[in-house]
């Protein structure tokens, strides 16, 4: 019989909520169980199934550093029904978690590399703990580069986050605006008509997560730069319900996001990008 943590929700605490914007909250959470909570390990990009009893659960990824061993973070937007529930739990209340799950950000392949790491959209968690990791690290690693894309200037939600990671040295923060109102200081247009003004290197190692067509015409921006394709990485998003391979939710071609993913290199998945049924 395989591991039966992979399939066991197991207690969590919310020590800490933190309100993000009106539709995203950070729990943060630690194990009941203290020994558990030491031994808890994950890689940024990594996720977690997030239970909640008697409504259901929910892939999440997990936001906050993999060596602090005192608590971990989700970063979660309410856009559905279990999210919602979850919204209205406080510090004290308590859920179930069982993870982590999947292949994580390529650390070891990034180590003294310049980094770009584009997100599209709202939800950026699967990147804030790779973004967040390079930070506390900043000298095992090259440049830093970070480009963030939303539909309108009013969607930029993170202002205070962005303003501190472009302090550390060597980072560079671009954000792209859609449509903005007068006054917005970053870019006014498509994030992928950024990338065409950006310098880089075949070198550079590229992480993204967004909408998937946004995915398809920046990784053809990035390959056009020369970048090799081996040396980018995707975060995919598909409906995740088992976290094992079980229940076929999440199959994407001959892949299954939740254990072969969620974060791929571009060689893996190219041929399915943008294909419809996939």
């Amino acid at each position: 019989m395989k591991n039966p943590d992979i399939y066991l929700p197991h207690e969590a605490e919310i020590i800490e909520r933190i309100q993000e914007s009106s539709t995203i909250y950070t729990l943060r959470l630690r194990f009941t169980d203290g020994k558990r909570q030491q031994k808890f390990s994950f890689l940024p990009g990594q996720f977690n199934m997030v239970y909640l009893y008697g409504v259901g659960e929910i892939a999440i990824s997990i936001s906050s550093d993999p060596d602090n061993k005192d608590f971990f973070d989700h970063t979660i937007r309410s856009v559905g029904r279990v999210s919602e529930a979850i919204e209205k739990l406080s510090k004290g209340d308590r859920i179930g978690i069982r993870g982590p799950y999947g292949h994580g950000w390529p650390i070891m392949e990034a180590q003294n590399k310049n980094v770009l790491i584009i997100t599209g959209g709202l939800g950026c968690a699967p990147v804030v703990a790779m973004i967040n990791y390079i930070i506390e690290r900043r000298n095992q690693f090259g440049k830093l580069k970070i480009m963030q894309g939303v539909k309108h200037s009013d969607d930029f939600i993170f202002k205070k986050r962005y303003e501190e990671w472009k302090k550390s040295p060597q980072t560079e923060v671009l954000v792209a605006a859609d449509k903005a109102v007068s006054g917005w200081p970053w870019y006014v247009g498509r994030i992928t008509n950024l990338i065409q003004k950006i310098n880089v290197t075949s070198e550079d190692i590229v992480m993204m997560c967004g909408p998937e067509k946004m995915l398809e015409v920046a990784t053809q921006q990035l390959t056009k730069k020369n970048i090799r394709e081996q040396n980018i990485y995707l975060n995919m998003e598909r409906n995740m319900e088992c976290a094992v391979g079980h229940c076929g939710h999440c199959q994407f071609g001959g892949l299954f996001i939740c254990k072969d993913g969620p974060v791929f290199a571009l060689t893996q998945v190219k041929e399915l990008l943008g294909v419809s049924g996939f």
